[in-house]
């Protein structure tokens, strides 16, 4: 019987690349799982091998709709994973924060309504400011990042409310992923384009040092964090690989793995003036609590070019990190 806090979950954001692997991680684990996603536009295609997931179309910006969605389903946790702004968008900055601030707290402030409802929110490693070491989950969240800013004051908003409000909050804070349902003109589904077209992958210098992981196992620790949590806290976790890579290799390394047929110019694009150099996740909480990075990175590139580039000749590498 499935326990009384996993019957109901809402999740927002399950178009995007996190979002949409929490969804399917969480419900093919869990069958009797009650499962509302919160989509702008829905896709019924995405979660249509799910019977127990179910879509309705809530505009975040939209406060009424999406307070009476909550109102409506009366989720037993929350799993809030939309977002915008990583990249520069179609929105202007104080649409941003809209949406990653202030929707966000109307989010909470509906899900405080239900009794003993887990609220988790999915953040980012660009809350932290320059580190010359791995960032820890006490470290001050200190950037002018836009999109680092805005999730930065909605953690902040978040821990305060809860404090206040006796609320159970969980923040997730993952660093750099990639995998199944990645897209646009992310790092590496551009770099499977560039090599599906035949045309040289530019990028920057790539000394930036960054930490890269699956986002199946990122998805991994969202479950646990929710199977978890029966007990009420306040908890913050760093999700990563623990590794302290230069961009520029983690490149080379997956292209190889994959037998990538692409010419990689380093020093090409700019490097994001306002992105710390070093960026890296010290995930010794998180693996406290019985959860390891397991999956190689391009094991996760390989798996997106055959979801998104069928006709792209890549070489499956081994599947597990070798540790």
């Amino acid at each position: 019987m499935l326990r009384a806090h996993l019957e109901r979950v809402l999740i927002t954001g399950g178009s995007g690349t996190l979002g949409y692997n929490i969804v399917r991680t969480l419900g093919l684990a869990h069958p009797e799982m009650q499962i509302l996603v919160l989509m702008r536009a829905v896709d019924a295609t995405l979660f249509a091998d799910l019977p127990n997931v179910s879509l309705q179309q809530v505009d975040m910006l939209d406060t009424a709709l999406l307070v009476k969605a909550v109102e409506s389903f009366r989720p037993n946790a929350v799993i809030h994973s939309a977002a915008s702004g990583v990249r520069p968008s179609n929105i202007g900055y104080f649409g941003l924060v809209d949406l990653n601030v202030s929707a966000t707290l109307h989010l909470f402030r509906a899900a405080s309504e239900i009794p003993e409802c887990h609220f988790i929110n999915i953040s980012t490693g660009l809350v932290y400011g320059q580190q010359d070491r791995p960032c820890r989950e006490s470290d001050a969240v200190n950037t002018l990042h836009p999109y680092g800013a805005s999730k930065a004051a909605a953690d902040i908003l978040l821990r305060a409310a809860a404090e206040r409000l006796d609320r159970h909050l969980t923040i997730l804070r993952p660093f750099s992923f990639t995998g199944v349902h990645d897209g646009g003109d992310r790092l590496f589904p551009s770099l499977l384009r560039a090599a599906l077209e035949r045309q040289p992958f530019g990028m920057s210098k790539g000394t930036q040092l960054r930490d890269f992981c699956a986002v199946q196992d990122v998805a991994e620790v969202v479950a646990m964090v929710l199977e978890e949590g029966e007990q009420p806290g306040r908890d913050i976790f760093n999700i990563g690989s623990g590794l302290s890579v230069s961009l520029g290799r983690i490149v080379h390394s997956v292209a190889r793995q994959l037998d990538l047929d692409v010419e990689i110019r380093l020093g090409e694009k700019p490097f994001h003036p306002l992105e710390p150099t070093q960026l890296v996740a010290d995930i010794s909480r998180t693996t406290a609590l019985g959860w390891r990075p397991k999956t190689n990175l391009a094991y996760a590139v390989w798996q997106l070019a055959r979801e998104q580039y069928p006709t792209l000749r890549v070489s499956e590498p081994e599947q597990y990190r070798k540790l």
